[in-house]
Parts: C-alpha cells; sequence; structure tokens
C-alpha cells in the first residue's frame, strides 16, 4: 500500500491500480493537489476544503455520508458524527473506515467532538488514523489526543494543520508532538496511546509504503 499526502486532509491510498482520494481541496486554498487520479473520493462533509471532487480525474465514484460502499475488493464504511451540538444532519461530518490490503484505516474527516461508544464501536479497530490537528471547526490537540485513545490506533498521521502555503489559519503540528511528548513527526513509539506510532511528512511526493 502506498500513502501520499497531498496536503490539508487530502491523502491519496493506492492499492495496486485502485486509488482512494480522501476530502479533495481547490487550489484556493494555497496548496496545489497536482494532477490525481482515482477510483473513488471520499468526502467528510461539503465545505468546498474538503470535497472538491471535480479536481479527481478518472470519473471518481464520490463518498458524501454515512453508510457501507465496495469498490472493488476495497471496503469503505461512512459514520457520522456531529461537527457540533447545534448542527443539522447535512452539516454533519463523516469519518470513514477504509479496508485495503488487510489493514483498516479511519479519515476522521473535520470530526469536532469527542466520538460515542456507539460511534467508536463502528470505526474499531484500527491500524492507521488520520486524525485533524489544527483546530479552527475541527478539535483541538486535547480532544484529537482523546480520540486517539479512544480509537487505540496502532499508526497516527495528523493533518488539517498549518502550512506556510496554506491560506486557512490553522494550528502547527508543533502542539500536538509536544502534547504527545515527541519532538518531531518520525515514526516512534510516544508515551501515549500505547502501541501507537505517530507518523507525518511534507505534502506532495513523500509517500510511504505501509505494511
Amino acid at each position: 500500500m502506498e500513502i501520499i499526502w497531498l496536503g490539508h486532509s487530502c491523502f491519496r491510498l493506492r492499492t495496486n491500480d485502485l486509488v482512494v482520494v480522501t476530502d479533495p481541496f481547490p487550489d484556493s486554498i494555497g496548496l496545489q493537489m497536482g494532477s490525481v487520479r482515482g477510483l473513488a473520493v471520499t468526502v467528510s462533509h461539503q465545505h468546498d476544503n474538503h470535497s472538491h471532487w471535480q479536481g479527481v480525474e478518472g470519473n471518481p465514484r464520490v463518498l458524501s455520508g454515512p453508510g457501507e460502499y465496495e469498490l472493488s475488493g476495497i471496503y469503505v464504511t461512512g459514520v457520522m458524527t456531529p461537527r457540533s451540538a447545534n448542527d443539522p444532519e447535512d452539516k454533519r461530518n463523516t469519518a470513514y473506515l477504509i479496508e485495503m490490503e488487510n489493514l483498516r484505516l479511519c479519515h476522521l474527516g473535520d470530526v469536532s467532538r469527542s466520538l460515542s461508544a456507539r460511534q467508536v464501536e463502528e470505526l474499531a479497530p484500527v491500524d492507521i488514523l488520520f486524525v485533524p490537528s489544527g483546530g479552527v471547526c475541527t478539535v483541538e490537540v486535547p480532544q484529537a489526543i482523546e480520540l486517539i485513545q479512544s480509537l487505540e490506533p496502532k499508526m497516527v498521521i495528523p493533518m488539517h494543520y498549518g502550512l506556510p502555503d496554506l491560506t486557512v489559519g490553522l494550528g502547527g503540528l508543533d502542539v500536538l508532538l509536544r502534547e504527545m511528548g515527541l519532538r518531531d513527526a518520525q515514526p516512534r513509539r510516544p508515551a501515549y496511546p500505547k502501541r501507537c506510532r505517530l507518523c507525518s511528512w511534507n505534502p506532495r511526493g513523500h509517500g510511504r509504503s505501509v505494511s
């Protein structure tokens, strides 16, 4: 499997010749996805910074809500999570569990509150967790750590945090690293949660194979 971070909350997940793209964004946010083709696109919510599926080539299937989906042997489960206490359902966030190559990848989108016991049950167990860490319309760092602890992934990949060219004013990754007792984001086992690694890299061109 290959995971490439395209920036913001967008990842290119590839197994063999099958590609799933998460939360694609427009160039207007100051970053560029570049040319990317996908079998499917997951959309956590309808803000354009997370739902610009038109920027993905290949006429992908767009998954934009809770439910169970099958894509040529890739299984995707969408679980609705509230973005805030008073949001109507059409404004809520969908977290996705993506099963490929016997790994369970969970993309939390713009989750803004702790998960209920039922939501944790629907998403767990998790091998690789993509968690927002820059605040603004999503969880702040203490809640991000709480999400990590509740889902107990084997690996954590932070997303949705401040970058030099990003026009969206998000907090930096350094706060999450500090709270987890890390100096940098090289893969390692932090003090908590148990048996978990945190991993991060620069957008585009720095893909990593995960096995």
